[in-house]
C-alpha cells in the first residue's frame, strides 16, 4: 500500500478520499486553488499545497503543475476524484512517466471510453446491446440528416466526447434537424474542443441505469449492482437509487454480465461504470465512466463495501478483495445531490456565503458527503454541488421515509438550494412506486418546481419570533440589558412588515406578559442554537430551523423554505425597478462571448453575451428590439451580479 496519496480534485470528493485513505494509515496531500485557501478538504489533509489561481483551467486542470507539486510532496500516487482530470488519458500518462501511480484505469481504457462513438463501436463487437444509431466518423451535415431519417424521429444528437447532457439536442422532426446539429456541434466544439456528433433514436420514456464494476491486474472483474439515475434535470442527475426498483432479477444478471463484459473488453483497472438506458425490458449501452462515480456511496450502502478502500488496493497490485459470488445485497440506498441553485430560475447556480450550512448527523443510516461548512463561500468556479445526501434502510419505503426525514433536519442560508425540490422528489407518489423515467422532473414541473406558496400564518409568526430572540440579549438577568421592547407600564406593539418577493405580510406583534402576541395566537421562542429555534404557538410545541441574515429571515418547516425580507434602512432610496435600458448579469461569471457592439441594432431574443458560471452556460439576450449604446464587457472579463454588461438607447418620448 501507498505511504503517500496526493488527491488531485477539491470539495467533497477530495474529503472522501481523505477519509479513507486516513484510516488506512495512508498521509494525505490536498491540492488547492485561490479560492479554496480555507477549504475543507485543504483542512482535512496532513497536507495541502496552492496549485494556481481559481479557475480550474490554472490550477485543478494544470496538469504540469499537479504532477509538479506531487513530485514537490513525494507523493506515490495521486488519486484523481471524479471531474477535472479524473478520465484524461494525457494525466494518466503523465503521472507513469512522473513514476507516480495514477489511482484509476489505464488510458488506454479511457481513450477508448472517453468517445462516444468508439466506445460503442466496440460494444457492438462485444454484444453489449446498442440503441439503433450512426456512430461513424463521418460528419457532414446531409450524411448526417440522410442517418437520422435512416433512424426514425424522434433522435437524439449528442457530442462524442460529451458529458452532462451538454452538446445533446433531442430532435423531434427533420425539420428541426439542421439547426439542432449546429447548436449541438458549437457546444460541444465550445465545452470539449470537439464538434463530432453521433445520432441514436431517442427513447420516449427511458430510464437511466448504471452498473457499478471493478477490476483489477489479476485478471479479476465484478459487478456490485445496479444503481437508477432516472430523476434528472437538464440531463444531470439529482438522486439516485440501489438496487433499481422494479427490475427482474434475470434483466439484473444480463445488466451486470454486460457490464463486466465491457469492461473486459478494454482492458479495465479499477472502479468503473456502465451506463444504460432501458425501457420496458430492453436495455441498451449509453457510455462508461471510466472513474468512481459521484454516487457510488448507494452502492457502498447496499454492499458494504468501501469503494475507494478497493481503489487503492487495486492501484497497489492487489487482487479484488471479493469474487463474484461474494457480493451480496442488504436493503436500500438513495441519494439526494444538494445543490447551490434555484430551481425556480431554471436551476440557475447561486453564489455566495453559506451564512449556514446544516445535514443532519452521521449514522450508520444516514451518511453525508461534503466539502463546505457553514461560514464557507460557494465560489462561481466550480460545480454548484454542495453536498449527497444519503439514507439506507432495509426497505425503499423505509429509505424513502428517512431521506424524507433527513432533508426536513437540513439548512442552505446565504445561497439558493434545491432541498425543497429534493423533499417533493421523494414524497412524490411516482416517485414512490418505483420505475419513473428520465423526464419525470420535468413533465411534473408544475408540482416539483411550483412557486411557494404564500407563507401561512404559523411561518409568518415563527418569522416574528426570529426577529425577537435575535434582538434580545442572551445572559444575564439585568432588565435593562434587554432590547424586547419591554417598557414600564406599557404594552409595547410593533409591526413587522415582512416581504415574500413583492407581496407584504404585515405582522402585528404586541408583548403579553413574558410571551406574545403575534396576530391571534400566543406565542414563545426559545433559541436552542445557531439554527434552530424551539417556538410554541398557542401552546402547540415543535423545533423549527429559522436564522436571521441581515435583513432576511429564512424559516425552514415540515420540508419547505420560506425567505423573508425586512426593510433595510441602508438600501438605496432610488433602486431602480426598470432595467429595460440595459443588460445585467443575473449571476457573478466569466464573459465568453460578447456579440454585439455600440450602434448595432438588435432584436428581441437575440443573444448579445455568452456567461459561464459554475459549469453553467448562460446566454444573455436581448428582451426588446433595441439600439446598443454601450458594451461595457469584453470576453475574458469576470463580471459581479447585477454589473452592466450592455446598455440600450432609450426612445425619447417627450415628443
Amino acid at each position: 500500500m501507498f505511504r503517500t496519496l496526493l488527491i488531485a480534485n477539491r470539495g467533497e470528493i477530495a474529503c472522501r478520499v481523505i477519509r479513507t485513505a486516513s484510516r488506512l494509515g495512508i498521509e494525505t496531500i490536498a491540492v488547492f486553488s485561490e479560492a479554496d485557501a480555507h477549504a475543507l478538504h485543504v483542512k482535512a489533509a496532513d497536507r495541502a499545497y496552492p496549485i494556481g489561481p481559481a479557475p480550474a483551467r490554472e490550477s485543478y486542470l494544470n496538469i504540469a503543475r499537479i504532477i509538479e507539486t506531487a513530485r514537490a510532496a513525494r507523493a506515490e500516487a495521486i488519486h484523481p476524484g471524479y471531474g477535472f482530470l479524473s478520465e484524461n488519458p494525457a494525466f494518466a500518462d503523465a503521472c507513469a512517466e512522473a513514476g507516480i501511480v495514477f489511482v484509476g484505469p489505464p488510458a488506454s481504457a479511457m481513450r477508448a471510453m472517453g468517445s462516444k462513438s468508439s466506445a460503442k463501436a466496440l460494444m457492438e463487437q462485444t454484444d453489449v446491446p446498442l440503441l439503433p444509431g450512426y456512430h461513424g466518423d463521418r460528419q457532414d451535415a446531409d450524411f448526417l440528416a440522410d442517418q437520422a431519417a435512416r433512424i426514425g424521429f424522434p433522435v437524439v444528437i449528442k457530442a462524442v466526447s460529451g458529458g452532462g447532457g451538454r452538446g445533446m439536442r433531442v430532435v423531434a422532426s427533420a425539420a428541426d434537424f439542421a439547426t439542432a446539429l449546429t447548436s449541438a456541434r458549437q457546444e460541444g466544439a465550445s465545452s470539449f474542443g470537439d464538434d463530432r456528433v453521433l445520432i441514436e433514436r431517442y427513447l420516449q420514456r427511458p430510464r437511466h441505469i448504471e452498473v457499478q464494476v471493478f477490476a483489477d491486474t489479476h485478471g479479476n472483474a465484478v459487478h456490485l449492482f445496479e444503481r437508477d439515475c432516472s430523476a434528472q434535470r437538464r440531463h444531470q442527475k439529482v438522486l439516485e437509487e440501489a438496487p433499481a426498483p422494479g427490475l427482474s432479477e434475470a434483466q439484473r444478471d444480463k445488466m451486470g454480465s454486460a457490464a463486466v463484459a465491457a469492461a473486459r473488453a478494454v482492458g479495465y483497472v479499477g472502479a468503473g461504470t456502465v451506463e444504460f438506458v432501458a425501457e420496458d425490458d430492453g436495455f441498451f449501452f449509453l457510455e462508461m465512466n471510466t472513474r468512481l462515480q459521484v454516487e457510488h456511496p448507494v452502492t457502498e450502502m447496499i454492499t458494504g463495501f468501501d469503494l475507494v478502500e478497493w481503489q487503492l488496493r487495486v492501484a497497489s497490485g492487489e487482487p479484488l478483495p471479493v469474487t463474484q459470488s461474494a457480493i451480496t445485497r442488504n436493503g436500500h440506498a438513495i441519494e439526494a445531490r444538494i445543490y447551490a441553485e434555484d430551481p425556480a430560475h431554471d436551476f440557475a447556480p447561486s453564489v455566495g456565503r453559506l451564512t449556514l450550512f446544516r445535514t443532519p448527523p452521521h449514522t450508520a443510516e444516514t451518511r453525508t458527503d461534503t466539502g463546505f461548512a457553514s461560514g464557507d463561500t460557494v465560489s462561481i468556479h466550480y460545480d454548484a454541488m454542495l453536498a449527497k445526501l444519503i439514507c439506507h434502510a432495509p426497505t425503499r419505503p423505509a429509505a424513502l421515509r428517512g431521506m424524507a426525514r433527513a432533508l426536513n433536519d437540513c439548512a442552505v442560508v446565504g445561497v439558493a438550494s434545491n432541498l425543497d425540490l429534493l423533499g417533493r422528489i421523494v414524497r412524490h407518489p411516482d416517485f414512490a412506486t418505483g420505475g419513473i423515467d428520465t423526464g419525470f422532473i420535468a413533465r411534473e414541473g408544475e408540482t416539483l418546481l411550483a412557486v411557494q406558496s404564500a407563507p401561512p400564518p404559523d411561518v409568518l409568526a415563527i418569522a416574528a419570533l426570529t426577529v425577537l430572540t435575535a434582538e434580545t440579549t442572551p445572559g444575564g438577568n439585568d432588565p435593562w440589558d434587554e432590547r424586547d421592547l419591554w417598557w414600564v407600564n406599557t404594552t409595547p406593539a410593533r409591526v413587522l412588515d415582512f416581504k415574500d418577493g413583492e407581496t407584504a405580510y404585515p405582522v402585528s406583534v404586541t408583548r403579553d406578559g413574558a410571551a406574545w402576541r403575534i396576530g391571534d395566537t400566543l406565542c414563545s421562542a426559545v433559541r436552542l442554537d445557531e439554527a434552530r429555534l424551539a417556538v410554541s404557538l398557542d401552546g402547540i410545541r415543535r423545533t423549527v430551523t429559522a436564522i436571521l441574515d441581515h435583513h432576511v429571515v429564512t424559516v425552514r418547516d415540515d420540508g419547505l423554505t420560506w425567505r423573508l425580507t425586512l426593510p433595510d434602512p441602508l438600501a438605496a432610496a432610488d433602486d431602480e425597478e426598470d432595467a429595460s435600458d440595459r443588460l445585467v448579469a443575473p449571476i457573478p461569471g466569466l464573459v465568453t462571448e460578447v456579440s454585439v457592439a455600440s450602434g448595432d441594432q438588435v432584436k428581441r431574443g437575440q443573444i448579445l453575451v455568452v456567461l459561464e458560471a459554475m459549469k453553467t452556460v448562460f446566454r444573455l439576450t436581448a428582451r426588446a428590439d433595441a439600439v446598443v449604446a454601450s458594451v461595457s464587457c469584453a470576453a475574458g472579463d469576470m463580471v459581479q451580479d447585477g454589473q452592466i454588461l450592455v446598455g440600450f438607447e432609450v426612445a425619447d418620448t417627450a415628443a
